[in-house]
This record gives C-alpha cells, sequence and structure tokens, in this order.
C-alpha cells in the first residue's frame, strides 16, 4: 500500500512538472552533454550524502555496510513524497534496524543527520547567497541544528534521551569526529547539488548568466525550504517558487522557471532510479552488521 502510494504521488509530480515545462514559453538550446553530467553529478550526491549517515553511525559504534545503507537511504527518500515529513524519517528508523543497527542508534541517527543536513545547508547559503535569506532566519536554523547536536553529542542530554529511546546502558553521546565527519560530506553534497543544478542551467542553454556558488546557495535555501513545509509531499511548489523568485534576476522570469520545474523532474527521476538500481545491482552477505562493544 505505502509503496503503492509512493508511487502514485511520484508520478503525479512528474506529469504535472512535464506538462508545466511543455508550457513554457522560453527559447531553450539543449546541450545533452552538459544534462547527462548533471544527473552524474546528482549520483555522486546521494553517495556523499549515504556516507555521510554511515558516519554518525560509525559514530555510535554502529556498522553497516555501504550497499545496505545505500539501499535503505534510496527507499526511504520516496517517502517524503508522502504528505507528512515523517514516513522518510520513520523508513529510515524501520529499515536500519531491521539491518541490525540498535534501535536507539537508529532513531538518534535520523534527528542527527537531519540537524547535519540543515546546519550545512545554512553554512552554505550564508557563504555563498547571503543576501538569499534574512540574518534571522538563518540564524534560527542555525541554531535549532546545533542544539539538536548538542542534545545528542552532551553526555547528561544524551543519558536524558536514552530514557525515552531504548536501554540507558547501551546509549551513548555522539562523539564529536563522527558530527564532523558527516558534517564535512554533508557541505560537500550540498555544495554537488549546486554543481549539479548548475550544470543543468549549462545543459538546458538558458540566457544569462548564473555562477556556480549562487547556483549553489539558491538551491540549498530552496530545497532546505521546501523540506521544511510539512504540507507540500517533497517539497512540491515550495521549492520552485523560492527558485524562482531567487533566479529571476540572472534568468530572467521564464528562464528561472524552466530551470526549476526541469530541475524537480531532474531529481524525481534520479529519486525513482537510485532505489531501483541499488535494489537489482548492490548486493551483499546476508549478516553485514556488528555491533561494536
Amino acid at each position: 500500500m505505502v509503496g503503492a502510494a509512493v508511487a502514485l504521488l511520484v508520478g503525479r509530480t512528474l506529469v504535472r512538472n512535464w506538462s508545466a515545462f511543455r508550457s513554457l514559453h522560453v527559447a531553450l538550446t539543449p546541450k545533452p552533454v552538459w544534462i547527462v553530467l548533471s544527473v552524474v553529478v546528482v549520483f555522486v550526491t546521494y553517495a556523499i550524502q549515504v556516507e555521510s549517515w554511515r558516519r554518525l553511525l560509525s559514530g555510535w559504534a554502529q556498522r553497516l555496510s555501504y550497499s545496505r545503507a545505500a539501499r535503505i537511504w534510496f527507499v526511504v527518500n520516496l517517502g517524503r513524497y508522502i504528505p507528512g515529513k515523517v514516513w522518510s524519517v520513520a523508513g529510515l528508523v524501520v529499515l536500519a534496524q531491521r539491518a541490525g543497527v540498535e534501535p536507539w542508534a537508529a532513531g538518534a541517527s535520523a534527528f542527527a543527520l537531519q540537524a547535519v543536513g540543515l546546519g550545512t545547508a545554512v553554512a552554505l547559503v550564508a557563504a555563498a547567497t547571503p543576501s538569499a535569506a534574512s540574518p534571522l532566519r538563518l540564524g534560527t536554523a542555525a541554531l535549532v541544528a546545533l542544539l539538536t547536536i548538542g542534545l545528542l553529542t552532551w553526555e547528561r542530554t544524551a543519558r536524558r534521551i536514552a530514557e525515552l529511546t531504548g536501554p540507558k546502558d547501551q546509549f551513548r553521546p555522539l562523539p564529536l569526529v563522527a558530527v564532523a565527519e558527516s558534517a564535512g560530506l554533508s557541505l560537500l553534497s550540498w555544495i554537488t547539488y549546486g554543481v549539479a543544478f548548475w550544470l543543468l542551467a549549462r545543459g538546458l542553454g538558458l540566457p544569462g548568466a548564473l555562477p556556480v556558488a549562487r547556483a549553489a546557495g539558491v538551491f540549498a535555501l530552496g530545497y532546505i525550504l521546501g523540506l521544511l513545509a510539512l504540507f507540500a509531499p517533497g517539497g512540491v511548489g515550495v521549492r520552485e517558487v523560492v527558485l524562482v523568485g531567487l533566479l529571476t534576476p540572472a534568468l530572467g522570469g521564464g528562464g528561472a522557471v524552466a530551470l526549476s520545474v526541469a530541475s524537480r523532474i531532474l531529481l524525481t527521476l534520479t529519486e525513482v532510479v537510485a532505489p531501483l538500481s541499488a535494489l537489482l545491482f548492490m548486493r551483499d552477505a546476508k549478516e553485514d552488521v556488528s555491533v561494536r562493544t
């Protein structure tokens, strides 16, 4: 039932965005090589994000093979297209537990991953496009991310969380080294997302100039605002509005709409292809998880 619902919502998103793209009145000169490069960089981004999650799990002495982690990651990513925003997080927790990760570590890693992703996205936006969002909003988002990580790394609050999530004697604070490694990879993934976005703009042959740094900052801001919009499955609509508003000065109204819609189509397709490819081609031993004590 859940799989059918995801397939329906993803399909509807693709049809809606493809119809919008075909109705655009803007001169495009597609360059397939640039578009293919954009797709490749998107898949590289996914690979980095999987490793970022594994580094958090490793900080809690949980061992999950890369192939198993990738299959879990790609499958639960589709949950974002179901209204409510909780399905992808819940799916990550459930599938990680089935793979052998301790329940408390699976749950804590899901929240830590969201905090790391939000914090690094804010850092990129502030550095690449400081005028794209108000300092107050950026500061608030960064503070929330830091507080969440602080709850998991400080021993006293970690013990409190343990009382709610599982056996207290098993729960341990998240080492700062693991946070730093995961954050570094997360920041790198936002940068590669931005590069893929810039490559797509080149591939569409849009008029105007879009610097790589601005492409990265604008994309990160649109992406996280879409994720935070609880009413929008997959951030549909919200991300596009943000991107169009911020890209219009550089690309014009038609170009901004074309790029935002093309980006949605490309990412939706890659988010569908990634789990199918992982399930078909990424195999490993039946038991690939060991918990270090």
